[in-house]
């Protein structure tokens, strides 16, 4: 099993000082993060992308494109590329530029970024056509990386005619589909023979079961002779003790949760809120507690839904870059070697 380091680049306020970092200091310490992490054994870096948001991490082929300067051996991925928003040929030539700095590193999850209506309103896009632009999209996304002389005509975007994009990746740039909440999204990701990453920080594993359930049952019923492959997501902390990794993690949970809530409410009209349930939530989409406990959590995780890889968030909720630093090199000294 892959293990990832997710960072979405909410800017929020220390709750314990009340300090709040600058988009610079952020966006700095979310690239020193990722370097340390591939001296800790992390396999690859996933980086979110938002617009108009509290989030500022609006980029990540240039922040990927950063650590790639520091890294040899990380894969540098994404969680998500708005797909549905972004041109596929701008994103083939942004992730295949990253792909070349990297000599062959780059990949892409592409979402539809649902939760997040007004974003389609910032950029001059109907949000009622989401799918079909998405799945416009990423269809015309694989083909521009596989090859050039594509040929194009959709109902969303322009025609092409024997386009090629450049530059021309180092090797094959992988393309998940990042959704779940959605019987479309696995289908749509068998029929193409695409790995699946869950939307697994909304709700327990076990949510999640019939999902990876139709998306296998797809993958066999259109005959792609490779494995499928399954991808999670969850929210981490790694304490000394199961009462001190409760203690630490709580406000910055809390802060962060309730954030996400007022954003989502704000940014998606008639959204459900969820109030915040500690308890709760680490009996569902967040593993926090003792190594001993973040073990059994994942091992649980990697039961219920067979994952291929599990990417773990350490830095929400105003959390400091010397804090995350502490509880990610706990997660691998004493969780890492235990899960591999």
């Amino acid at each position: 099993m892959e293990i990832g380091l997710l960072s979405l680049g909410d800017v929020l306020p220390d709750p314990s000082s009340g300090r709040l970092p600058t988009d610079g200091e952020r966006t700095r310490a979310i690239v020193e993060a990722a370097v340390h992490a591939e001296t800790l054994g992390f396999d690859l870096v996933q980086l979110g992308e938002h617009h108009g948001s509290g989030y500022q991490l609006s980029a990540p082929p240039v922040v990927l494109a950063a650590i790639a300067e520091r890294t040899t051996d990380l894969r540098l991925s994404t969680g998500v590329t708005l797909a549905a928003n972004l041109d596929p040929v701008r994103m083939a030539e942004d992730y295949a530029t990253l792909d070349c700095l990297s000599g062959g590193r780059a990949e892409i999850v592409a979402g539809r970024g649902s939760y997040f209506a007004r974003t389609f309103e910032y950029l001059g896009q109907d949000a009622g056509r989401s799918r079909e632009r998405f799945e416009e999209h990423v269809e015309l996304l694989v083909r521009l990386l596989a090859g050039g002389d594509v040929d194009h005509v959709g109902g969303e975007r322009a025609p092409l005619e024997g386009f090629t994009s450049r530059p021309r990746p180092v090797g094959p740039v992988p393309v998940w589909v990042g959704g779940g909440t959605t019987r479309e999204t696995p289908e749509f990701a068998a029929r193409h023979g695409l790995p699946l990453m869950l939307p697994s920080v909304f709700a327990a594993p076990e949510f999640f079961v019939p999902v990876v359930e139709a998306y296998r049952a797809a993958w066999s019923e259109h005959g792609h002779t490779g494995p499928p492959q399954v991808g999670a997501v969850c929210h981490c902390h790694v304490g000394s003790t199961t009462a001190e990794a409760r203690r630490v993690f709580e406000p910055h949970y809390r802060a962060y949760w309730d954030w996400v809530q007022d954003l989502i409410a704000d940014y998606t009209p008639h959204a459900r809120r969820i109030p915040f349930d500690f308890d709760g939530l680490l009996a569902g989409p967040a593993v926090c507690g003792s190594a001993a406990e973040v073990v059994e959590r994942i091992g649980h995780w990697r039961t219920v839904l067979g994952l291929d890889r599990f990417s773990f968030m350490f830095d929400l909720g105003g959390a400091r870059a010397d804090a995350v630093r502490a509880t990610t090199e706990r997660f691998a000294a004493d969780v890492l070697p235990r899960i591999r």
